[in-house]
């Protein structure tokens, strides 16, 4: 690869500043960038015009961004089949032919007869209108399915005649963050928010509400379950067990910590209280009559199953006890699925209900195992299994025998055996040890000078496990290196390892990441020409975070639709329920003056030259607001002292990321991948 001339200053478009600031705990912020905030404004819609136009203007220069683009094309055009499941008389699937915008939902009967049964490339004209759920009565003769246009996390609900396709009653309108819970033939029950005065896409939500839908009847008329002014809590769902003689309802104010109730249907009452207060986290898994079975990680941070019993709902026995690795359960075929998580890579054992082994499962290698559910009938199983270099293939699992079969194997252009992917330990700043899986080439020399992405996310409690990505497919190809460091703040080692990355500890997530750049760089895999920074929502954080604190440790940085001011989060949407992960900074002058040291908005400061970014959002971005993206690319093109370039990339009719047209994926990775390439010095491809 050969190297290009520096580049010149670039001249941004023009940013008005505002005079607006907030006091907290006495001192003053200047927020010269207020206006953006508001995205129904023109002269906000205006600015976002000419950001989008500066940056295909810089793009369009970058010569091997159309080859980029069709490698993704080529590499992304392989059939895509999702595991089958049954519902009623048909079995269903998903399928990809390639480049379709979305997949297809389709149905095979008993006779073998194959027809389709959704297609939501029809629901729009550009592809950018998606499934956003499907749920079927127990009997399957009855379908709701959940749509989102332009990534919006405000969703509608379309309920059809499951054997005839049609469909029935009105569009239910403004649902938001809702399952879809079907009881007997009679309707279903949701979530969603009232409607907010002003932008639906920015304004606050914080007061969910369940509804149960009856069929025949209008959505006006949908009886309020509970929620509002009586029972303020800003998630709730409401989920009808297996056996349907349970209602279980999950409320929380925050991502982390949730009050369980449970109603019985066949005795009558109300709801009973199984877990209240927001200290800790129980799911509902199953029930064998009056038996209930619950996920939990009260006094238990890996995580353990209990069982209870409606009679007595504060005594609970463990099933599956707390080990040193993090618990996951599904159910399938009359068996538990206990799913371990051992430093990010899978293990997998079943399971009876009593909790005794009675096998572990032979995985297909070193990754990331999904699945192992299905209807208490079924005595076949299917479970996905891929990681960095490997493909994800679909597996077909007897219960009874404990042996499995290749279901479906994606044809994909991708030689896994020409590659490796290593695990590695490091040591962070305060002397904890962090795991990071290292994929690329084999036989890449290891001189330092390799284009590398190091890519991670660090919060809420969300593990990054080993998986397979096309994109990442094309950058290795290309020479790259892809590393993903399990830092703290996320899942991967229980509830201490989440809860060291949150509040007052947030920088632990930070100097983890931090640790991992210099692990690779002091390793000879790359150095601070070669190498890119990149993470996604809480992702984006830690990426503007990470270069505000350490401008010089990497060439490039890539935060996409980032929580990149953390002063004021939690105004917007339901960003008021991170605060576990984040605080605010109302909580305290402590907490106040912690968040504003390493916000990535307020710390952007003349005279410095930060690495050459591209800032990805989607102007249909409803849960962290493009405002985010917008006031710190302001800051950033207005102080950068050098000639790397500040970039906004902002998707139109793109959301938070769900949803995104195969084409829309497609054209944002070559962006994202050329002009990472290009800002190394990398001037042609190989």
């Amino acid at each position: 690869m050969a190297c290009q001339t520096q580049k010149t200053m670039h001249e941004y478009p023009q940013t008005k500043k505002v005079s607006q600031s907030d006091t907290y705990f006495g001192t003053s912020v200047e927020d010269p960038y207020r206006w953006l905030e508001d995205d129904m404004a023109q002269d906000t819609k205006e600015w976002v015009k000419s950001q989008v136009a500066f940056t295909e203007n810089y793009l369009e220069n970058i010569p091997f961004r159309a080859t980029l683009n069709n490698q993704l094309k080529e590499i992304w055009n392989y059939e895509r089949v999702g595991a089958p499941f049954k519902e009623g008389n048909y079995t269903y699937y998903s399928k990809n032919d390639g480049l379709q915008a979305q997949s297809v939902i389709y149905r095979t009967d008993a006779g073998g007869a194959t027809e389709v049964f959704l297609d939501p490339n029809k629901f729009s004209l550009d592809g950018t209108t998606s499934l956003a759920g499907l749920s079927f009565n127990k009997k399957g003769t009855l379908a709701a399915y959940s749509i989102s246009e332009g990534g919006s996390d405000w969703n509608k609900v379309i309920i059809i005649d499951a054997v005839t396709k049609k469909q029935l009653d009105t569009t239910i309108e403004n649902v938001k963050f809702s399952g879809i819970s079907w009881l007997g033939d009679e309707g279903f029950f949701y979530s969603s928010y009232d409607k907010p005065d002003g932008s639906a896409l920015s304004a606050k939500t914080d007061t969910h509400k369940v509804y149960f839908h009856k069929l025949g009847t209008k959505q006006s008329e949908d009886q309020l379950i509970i929620g509002g002014d009586n029972f303020k809590r800003r998630y709730m769902n409401v989920g009808v067990s297996d056996d349907e003689r349970y209602l279980i309802l999950s409320a929380a104010n925050a991502t982390n910590g949730n009050e369980l109730y449970i109603k019985d249907l066949k005795n009558g009452g109300d709801f009973r209280p199984v877990q209240t207060g927001f200290n800790v986290n129980t799911d509902f898994v199953d029930s064998k009559g009056d038996v209930l079975y619950l996920l939990t990680d009260k006094d238990a941070p890996n995580r353990k199953l209990v069982k209870t019993t409606i009679n007595d709902l504060s005594s609970w026995v463990d099933v599956v006890p707390e080990t040193q690795n993090v618990l996951s359960v599904s159910t399938g075929g009359g068996y538990l699925f206990a799913k371990y998580m051992k430093d990010a890579v899978s293990q997998v054992l079943q399971m009876d209900y009593d909790g005794k082994l009675i096998r572990e499962i032979q995985l297909p290698g070193k990754g990331t195992a999904g699945g192992f559910s299905g209807k208490e009938s079924e005595s076949t199983l299917y479970y996905s299994f891929g990681n960095y270099i490997m493909p994800g293939t679909t597996y077909k699992f007897d219960t009874k025998t404990g042996s499995s079969q290749v279901y479906y194997k994606p044809n994909v252009k991708f030689s896994p055996e020409d590659y490796v992917s290593k695990q590695v330990f490091y040591t962070s700043k305060d002397g904890t040890k962090v795991p990071m899986i290292i994929s690329h080439k084999k036989g890449l020399k290891m001189d330092g000078k390799n284009p590398t992405i190091l890519y991670s996310y660090g919060g809420f409690n969300i593990s990054l496990t080993p998986g397979f990505s096309v994109v990442n497919a094309v950058w290795m190809e290309n020479g790259g290196i892809y590393a993903v460091p399990n830092i703290r703040g996320g899942g991967e080692y229980g509830k201490k390892w989440h809860d060291a990355g949150t509040k007052l500890e947030k920088k632990n997530v930070f100097e983890d990441f931090i640790a991992a750049a210099e692990y690779l760089q002091s390793n000879g895999y790359t150095s601070k020409d070669y190498l890119a920074l990149s993470g996604g929502s809480n992702g984006g954080l830690l990426v503007g975070a990470t270069m505000t604190m350490r401008p010089d440790l990497a060439k490039v940085a890539l935060p996409a639709v980032g929580v990149l001011d953390m002063l004021r989060y939690n105004k917007f949407t339901a960003g008021a329920g991170w605060a576990y992960d984040y605080g605010t900074a109302e909580d305290s002058k402590e907490m106040f003056e912690y968040l504003l040291s390493y916000s990535p908005l307020h710390n952007v400061r003349e005279g410095v030259c930060y690495p050459s970014t591209m800032i990805t959002t989607g102007d249909h971005d409803d849960r962290v607001v493009p405002a985010h993206s917008f006031k710190f690319g302001a800051e950033l093109q207005d102080k950068q002292k050098c000639q790397n370039p500040i970039l906004l990339r902002i998707e139109t009719k793109g959301g938070h990321g769900a949803g995104k047209s195969t084409e829309q994926m497609i054209n944002e990775n070559a962006d994202k991948l050329s002009f990472t390439l290009w800002e190394m010095g990398i001037k042609t491809l190989n």
